[in-house]
């Protein structure tokens, strides 16, 4: 029987002296809970992703130092701990830390170079296989993408002999993440007739959201705990990986795995001493926490993604400019969540062309989330701005102009609020909007952070729906939620004045942005070939805007920005 602790933290890029502070405690509360085995997250000393910050020297030897002091606190316990460590090379790597020292290493395998990583670009290779041995369970330690892999390290280990495969893990965000590595984690654990134990990375770093969800699963697949999603956690996990072996023993397929392969696969076997005693423990015990269903996941990560941003980047306070619309709603609502009232500041900026309706419905949002509010008007303001570009528009009917020009007056009185109170501005924009290029930039799109970034219109919905739900009351009032969208910057202007409807809109932009299908492919899809051609233009041309939207977190498999790269200068017609 063998004692896990799987320690879910939430490291800071750059922080090696507040990471290594972490690390140690959690060895601490591991050891105080009689735990043999301690794992740590992929890259924890150094927060993931470091990025360039992996080119300078200086930090790889702040690194290296750190880990040596995080190392004496382990005479009586083993930590597996994610750290980069160069050797003539620059290595992911997984530092086995025993007996007060590193005794061994282990450097990740397959290095992502798709979507939001950019590994290739940092590190080598590595090619060893490590057999940790604690009594009779032999451990093999693997890094993140090595576990996705349907073949080696997992296979070869497995024939190696280990019973047990111990993945430390950055694994980022999206929506139903946590099921497909599930899924993945299990079909692993059985093809390898391997207990399996994954520990994942928490918290926000810029626009990625890391989840945790750590897991320990059995030989057959089972999950037998799972961590909290979004918060720190220790999962505290009693194993026998022992048992793998009479299923091994029934299992002829590795014959002839093994058979193919000519021979077993040679590993750098490192003994860490038997693991105490735990006359207590059953064959399998540990905390499951519940699954979380996408709505559920979706509000968790942007709070936890806009609370980290603040805290990380040491803001105090932030401003959102609330327009009586849903998208603003939602944000100042999320925001209170993450930062409490008393941090969120709601300030309203009303032209001529605002409803009576919606200028009530930002006050009442205010007063019901109980943050500050503040009304300035924008009349004058943007009426000056005309005024002073009257001579060289002489003769020029009104037209997008002017509406820019009311937006971009909010743009501006937010950022004034944000450099004399040090308040981050987070900007209230959804996907579908940012898609479309039905934003303004310097205008609606200024700010430091972009809540809703990844999160398109329909979801807006649905997810300040849920929002009142929770709180049992109109948190959002109500007729913010149902009000026909307007940008108000124009008499009776309605959203769909300019766009296709939004449940069709953001089907229409899944398959072309997330899913790379061309115009011909989503007219044979069924869509309407007007409407595909207006959107995919539409998406093209705002390329340019997007590179210079604030970051926001990743809630979908492929988000602008890290995950999506296209030229701005382009004529393929989509």
């Amino acid at each position: 029987m063998i004692r896990l602790a799987l320690a879910q933290i939430n490291s800071v890029v750059g922080d090696i002296d507040g990471n290594a502070e972490r690390i140690r405690a959690r060895i601490e509360e591991a050891r105080s809970q009689g735990a043999d085995l301690v794992l740590f997250p992929e890259l924890a000393l150094t927060g993931y992703p470091p990025e360039d910050l992996l080119l300078r020297p200086s930090f790889l030897r702040a690194a290296e130092q750190a880990l040596a002091g995080i190392a004496r606190e382990t005479r009586d316990i083993t930590a597996l701990v994610g750290v980069p460590l160069y050797d003539r090379d620059l290595a992911n790597a997984c530092a086995v830390l025993s007996h007060g020292e590193l005794v061994a290493v282990y450097r990740k395998r397959f290095l992502p170079n798709y979507g939001v990583f950019d590994e290739d670009r940092y590190f080598a290779p590595g090619r060893e296989l490590v057999l940790l041995r604690a009594g009779e369970t032999l451990i093999g330690p693997t890094v993140c993408e090595d576990i996705w892999q349907p073949g080696p390290p997992a296979t070869d280990l497995a024939l190696a002999g280990a019973q047990l495969i111990a993945n430390i893990s950055s694994s980022p965000f999206h929506v139903g993440k946590d099921r497909e590595r599930e899924a993945m984690l299990a079909t692993r654990a059985r093809d390898n007739s391997c207990f399996i134990a994954f520990v994942n990375m928490v918290g926000g770093q810029d626009e990625l959201v890391f989840d945790g969800h750590s897991l320990v699963l059995d030989d057959e697949g089972n999950v037998i705990a799972r961590a909290p999603g979004f918060e720190e956690a220790l999962l505290v996990v009693d194993v026998d990986p022992t048992a793998a072996v009479a299923r091994r023993l029934r299992d002829v397929r590795r014959r002839s795995l093994q058979r193919d392969r000519g021979e077993v696969p040679v590993a750098e076997v490192v003994d860490i001493g038997p693991p105490h005693a735990h006359p207590s423990a059953t064959r399998a015990t540990g905390s499951l926490a519940p699954a979380l269903d996408d709505l559920e996941q979706m509000r968790q990560a942007l709070v936890l993604g806009l609370r980290d941003y603040v805290a990380k980047n040491r803001f105090k306070d932030i401003v959102i400019g609330v327009s009586g619309g849903i998208d603003s709603a939602l944000t100042a609502a999320l925001a209170v969540e993450a930062l409490g009232a008393d941090r969120v500041h709601c300030v309203t900026m009303p032209s001529r062309y605002s409803s009576e309706g919606t200028r009530t419905d930002a006050k009442l949002l205010a007063e019901s989330l109980g943050t500050s509010f503040l009304e300035l008007p924008i009349g004058e303001i943007a009426g000056a701005f005309e005024a002073g570009l009257a001579e060289p528009f002489a003769g020029c009917a009104p037209d997008l102009t002017e509406e820019n020009l009311q937006a971009r007056t909010r743009g501006t009185l937010l950022m004034a609020l944000s450099n004399k109170f040090g308040w981050l501005v987070v900007t209230t924009g959804n996907k579908s909007e940012l898609s479309v290029g039905y934003a303004t930039l310097y205008g609606d799109m200024a700010g430091g952070f972009a809540l809703l970034k990844d999160i398109y219109k329909t979801d807006v919905f649905r997810l300040s729906r849920r929002l009142n739900e929770r709180a049992g009351r109109e948190l959002i009032p109500v007729t913010t939620i149902e009000r026909p969208p307007s940008a108000e910057l124009r008499p009776d202007q309605k959203d769909e004045d300019s766009l296709p409807p939004y449940d069709l809109l953001d089907r229409v932009l899944e398959e072309y942005v997330e899913r790379d299908r061309s115009r011909e492919e989503l007219i044979e899809l069924g869509f309407d070939a007007e409407i595909v051609t207006r959107v995919v233009r539409l998406v093209d041309l705002a390329e340019y805007k997007r590179r210079q939207a604030p970051p926001g977190v990743k809630l979908r498999p492929k988000a602008f920005g890290r995950d999506r790269r296209m030229p701005i200068t382009s004529r393929w017609p989509g």
